[in-house]
């Protein structure tokens, strides 16, 4: 089944060179709650052999993935969208509340996450200073993140998922790297890049649901 198969790549996640100095990593599946919610959400939608689309972001922030284990899922979008119960500080993450309205204008979660898994260049975080940082703004990190992300996707399509197009959250750095990284070495067929759900929330706030728009126009034909 495909949940064992990502339980199992994300239980094992180790990098495989050293960090720029001053810079951690967020390593959440350490922690014993964080495994268990984690078990139980993909155990909740992902218990098939059904294939996926991939949609990849940049890695994992503090307040979503990095608390939850879950990408693009808050405390609270866990609870309430997922009904997972959980017991971490209610703290809203801006990204996971666009991509939850967009679950829910795609029709629901069992549907969506039936279709599409999300994923990362690095599928784990990075902080500086107690600060989230992308892998992309620190010129020794993206460097050597090059062959862990390779590793990471070549692993994840052998699991069966679809390689006939990938979605690429960031329209900009994020989607740059991605389509340099799949021009060497091949991962997928086409990557089509959708605005960034924190730059949406964050600069385009008033125009929201014409960013919902866009993403179900390229999700809903492939749910078919």
């Amino acid at each position: 089944m495909l949940s064992k198969k990502i339980l199992d790549f994300l239980f094992n996640l180790q990098f495989p060179f050293d960090l720029p100095p001053a810079v951690e990593v967020m390593h959440p599946f350490v922690d014993p709650e964080t495994a268990r919610i984690v078990r139980i959400f993909y155990d909740k939608y992902y218990s098939d052999s059904n294939s996926r689309y991939c949609i990849i972001g940049i890695n994992p922030g503090r307040f979503g993935g990095g608390v939850t284990g879950i990408p693009f899922t808050d405390p609270i979008r866990l609870e309430k969208e997922c009904g997972i119960n959980n017991n971490w500080q209610r703290k809203q993450e801006l990204s996971s509340v666009f991509v939850y309205d967009m679950i829910t204008a795609f029709g629901c979660v069992e549907a969506f996450y039936n279709k599409f898994y999300f994923t990362a260049v690095s599928p784990l975080g990075f902080t500086r200073a107690g600060k989230n940082l992308n892998y992309y703004d620190d010129k020794v990190l993206i460097d050597k993140i090059i062959p862990f992300a390779v590793e990471c996707f070549r692993l994840q399509i052998s699991w069966g998922l679809e390689t006939s197009v990938a979605f690429c959250l960031g329209e900009g750095t994020n989607y740059k790297f991605l389509s340099r990284l799949n021009m060497t070495y091949k991962l997928f067929d086409k990557i089509i890049p959708l605005s960034h759900p924190r730059f949406i929330m964050q600069y385009k706030l008033k125009t929201k649901d014409n960013y919902i728009n866009k993403y179900l126009q390229e999700f809903l034909p492939l749910s078919k």
